[in-house]
C-alpha cells in the first residue's frame, strides 16, 4: 500500500498536533487531584502516587509496539484505536468507587498514550514537506509542552468547583473530539510493510522499562535497595534487548538510528529539555503551594504567562531552524533554563507571584527553543525507512524523561526539605528543597548546552547544501506549453514537432493543466472500444465511425482532457524535497512556479545530473 498525495497536509498535521497536545495533557492532568482521590478513596500517598507511575510505565512499554503497529495497521484505523483506548480509559475512571478501577483505568490511557505520541510523529513526517518540517516539528513541540503545562492549571480550575470525576469527563471529551476530528481529517498516510512482531522483544523492552522507570521513581523513598535492584534488572533486561535486536531481520526497534552521531545527541539533548520542563512544572507549584500557602489555582495561573508564550515560540523556533539551523537555538534555550532556574531559586523566597511568573517564563521558553528544533535535526539525518524507528526512540525517550522529570526532581525536593526541616522553619526547608532541584536543573541544562555544541555542526552541514542547492540554474527555462483556448490537434502536433511527450497548459503565466500524449490516447480509447493502441489510428483510418470520434476529439478543448490539478514545484523548495515529490508521485517532470506563475520545468535528468556533479565535486575536493 503506496502513501497517498495529501491534498493538505495542514490539516493532518492539525490532527497530530491535537493528538500530542491531548497525550500529553493527560500526563499531569490527574496528579493535581492526587489529594482529593486519597481523601474520597481512602489510600495513602504511596499508593495514589502509582496512578502516574502505573501510566507512564503503561506508555513507556507501549511506545516501541508502536513502530510495528504503524507499519502494519492503516493510520487512521491505528489513530482511532489509540483514541479509543483514551476514551474507555476515562470512563473507567469516571466510575471507578475504588482505588483498584481508578488504576486500571489509567493505565488503559496510558496503553493509548504510549502509541498515540509516536504515530502522530510519524503522521508529521510522513505529511510535512521536507523544507517546512522544522516549522511542523515545532507545532507538534508547543503542543507536548502546552500539554503538561495547560493541564495544571485547566485541573485546577475544575477541581476549584467539581470533583475529581470532573477531570475524567473532561478528558474523555477531549479524547471523543480527536476522535472525530480523525475520522473526518485523517487519511491512510504510511506504506504498509507488515513486519514480524517478536513477542521476546516486547517482553524484553517491556520489563527493562518498567524496572528502570519503576526504580527511578521510588529512588527517594524508604526501599532504596528495591529501587537500585529494580534499575539494575532493568538495565540487564535492556542490554539484553538491544543485543537480540541486532540478531533479528526483522527488529521490533531499530537501533539502527543511534549509530548516527547527530540522532544519538539529538535524542540526548531533546531528553534533557524534557526533563527540566517536566520538573518545574511540577516543583513550582509544589513550593508554592506548600510553602508559600498559595490556593492551587493561582498557584497553576502563575504558568500561564510561560505556556502562552511558549505556544508562540515553538512555531517561530521551527520556522527559525528551517531558515537558518540550529547554531543559535540550541545553546540560546540551554543558557535560559540553567540561569532562570537558578534565579528562581534565588528569588522564589520573596513570594511574589508575578517574579516567579517572569522568572518562569525564560526556563519553559528555552525548553521551547529546543524540543521542536532538534527532533527535526535528529530526524533529517535518518533515512526514510529509518524515520518510524527514530520516531519510536525518541517517543521512548520523552516517557522516560517525564517520569525521571516527575518522579527525581519531586523525590529530590521532598528529601532536602526534610532533612532540612529539622534545623529550619518549614518556609526555609523548602527554599533548601527548591534550590536543590534547580542546581540540579541547571547541571542538566549545562550538559545539554555540552551535547549542543556537538549538534550544530552537523546542523552546518545541513543549511549548508540547502543553501547551496540553486534550483534555476538546473531546471529547464525555455518550455513548451499550451493555451487553454488550444485544442488537441494542437496539442499532438506540438509534440511531434517538438519531439516531447507532454505540456503544460498555461493561462497569463499561471500553470491550469498539464496534458500528455498518452492522456490524449486513453481519452481516444474511453471514446471508442475499437481504439485499442496508437496504431489503431492507422488501422482503423476507413472506419467511419472511428474517424468521426477521432475527429471530434481532436477538436476538442485540450483542458477538457488534460489534468488540471497539476502537482508543481515551488522555486524555494531543496534537490531532496524536489525529489520525494518527483518519486512519490511517480512523476518524471513537473512545472517550477514563483509566486503563482510558471518560470520553468525541471526533471529527473536535470536532478540526476546535478546529484553526480556534486557527487564529483566534493570527492575531487
Amino acid at each position: 500500500m503506496e502513501a497517498i498525495h495529501l491534498k493538505n497536509p495542514k490539516l493532518v498535521v492539525a490532527v497530530a498536533a491535537f493528538a500530542a497536545f491531548i497525550a500529553t495533557f493527560n500526563e499531569t492532568f490527574m496528579n493535581v487531584a492526587f489529594a482529593p482521590v486519597m481523601s474520597d478513596l481512602a489510600v495513602d500517598a504511596s499508593t495514589v502516587q502509582w496512578l502516574a507511575t502505573g501510566y507512564m510505565l503503561a506508555a513507556a512499554v507501549m511506545v516501541p509496539v508502536s513502530a510495528f503497529a504503524y507499519r502494519t495497521i492503516p493510520t487512521k484505523a491505528l489513530f482511532l484505536l489509540t483514541t479509543v483506548l483514551l476514551i474507555a480509559g476515562s470512563v473507567i475512571g469516571a466510575f471507578a468507587e475504588s482505588f483498584s478501577p481508578l488504576l486500571i483505568g489509567r493505565i488503559v490511557q496510558g496503553l493509548g498514550t504510549g502509541m498515540m505520541i509516536p504515530v502522530g510523529m510519524n503522521i508529521t513526517l510522513e505529511a510535512a514537506p521536507r523544507e517546512k518540517l522544522g516549522a511542523y516539528m515545532g507545532l507538534m513541540g508547543s503542543m507536548t509542552t502546552l500539554g503538561p503545562s495547560s493541564s495544571v492549571i485547566i485541573a485546577g480550575f475544575l477541581l476549584t468547583f467539581w470533583r475529581w470525576q470532573a477531570l475524567q469527563w473532561v478528558f474523555a471529551a477531549l479524547s471523543l473530539a480527536c476522535f472525530v476530528f480523525a475520522l473526518f481529517c485523517l487519511p491512510n498516510v504510511a506504506k504498509l510493510t507488515r513486519p514480524k512482531l517478536d513477542a521476546l522483544s516486547v517482553a524484553l523492552i517491556g520489563v527493562a522499562l518498567v524496572g528502570i522507570l519503576y526504580g527511578v521513581s521510588t529512588i527517594f523513598a524508604d526501599n532504596i535497595a528495591l529501587a537500585t535492584a529494580a534499575i539494575v534488572a532493568g538495565a540487564a533486561f535492556l542490554a539484553l534487548f538491544v543485543k537480540r535486536q541486532g540478531k533479528l531481520e526483522h527488529p521490533l526497534i531499530d537501533l539502527k538510528p543511534l549509530r548516527v552521531k547527530p540522532f544519538r545527541l539529538g535524542v540526548l539533548i531533546n531528553m534533557a529539555a524534557l526533563i527540566t520542563m517536566f520538573a518545574m512544572n511540577i516543583i513550582i507549584p509544589m513550593f508554592m503551594i506548600g510553602v508559600l500557602q498559595i490556593d492551587p489555582l493561582w498557584a497553576a495561573l502563575t504558568l500561564f504567562p510561560a505556556i502562552a508564550l511558549c505556544c508562540v515560540l515553538s512555531p517561530i523556533a521551527g520556522r527559525i531552524y528551517d531558515r537558518h539551523g540550529a547554531r543559535l537555538l540550541l545553546p540560546t534555550g540551554f543558557v535560559l533554563i540553567g540561569v532562570f532556574s537558578i534565579a528562581l531559586s534565588l528569588f522564589i523566597g520573596g513570594g511574589s507571584v508575578w517574579l516567579l511568573a517572569a522568572l518562569y517564563i525564560p526556563v519553559i521558553g528555552g525548553s521551547a527553543l529546543i524540543i521542536g528544533p532538534v527532533q527535526s535535526l535528529a530526524l533529517s539525518h535518518l533515512a526514510p525507512a529509518q524515520s518510524p524507528h527514530g520516531v519510536t526512540i525518541i517517543s521512548t525517550g520523552f516517557q522516560i524523561a517525564g517520569c525521571i522529570g516527575a518522579s527525581l526532581f519531586t523525590g529530590l525536593y521532598a528529601m532536602v526539605t526534610a532533612a532540612s526541616a529539622a534545623g529550619a522553619g518549614a518556609h526555609e526547608a523548602g527554599e533548601a528543597g527548591f534550590l536543590a532541584a534547580a542546581i540540579l536543573t541547571a547541571a542538566i541544562a549545562l550538559i545539554g548546552l555540552a551535547f549542543s555544541t556537538q549538534i550544530v555542526r552537523f546542523a552546518k552541514v545541513v543549511v549548508h547544501h540547502a543553501l547551496s542547492f540553486d534550483l534555476a540554474k538546473i531546471m529547464k527555462t525555455d518550455v513548451y506549453s499550451l493555451s487553454p483556448i488550444d485544442r488537441v490537434e494542437d496539442a499532438l502536433r506540438m509534440f511531434t514537432n517538438k519531439q516531447i511527450s507532454g505540456a503544460p497548459i498555461v493561462d497569463h503565466g499561471a500553470v491550469v493543466g498539464f496534458v500528455s500524449d498518452g492522456d490524449i490516447m486513453r481519452y481516444l480509447a474511453d471514446q471508442h472500444s475499437d481504439f485499442a493502441t496508437p496504431w489503431s489510428i492507422i488501422v482503423e483510418h476507413e472506419n467511419d465511425d472511428f474517424a468521426a470520434v477521432l475527429q471530434a476529439v481532436m477538436q476538442m478543448p485540450i483542458l477538457q482532457i488534460a489534468t488540471q490539478n497539476v502537482i508543481s514545484v515551488n522555486d524555494d523548495l531543496s534537490v531532496g524535497a524536489i525529489s520525494k515529490l518527483l518519486t512519490d508521485h511517480h512523476l518524471r517532470k513537473a512545472p517550477v512556479v514563483k509566486n503563482g506563475r510558471m518560470i520553468g520545468i525541471i526533471n529527473r535528468s536535470n536532478i540526476t545530473r546535478y546529484s553526480i556533479d556534486a557527487y564529483l565535486k566534493g570527492n575531487r575536493a
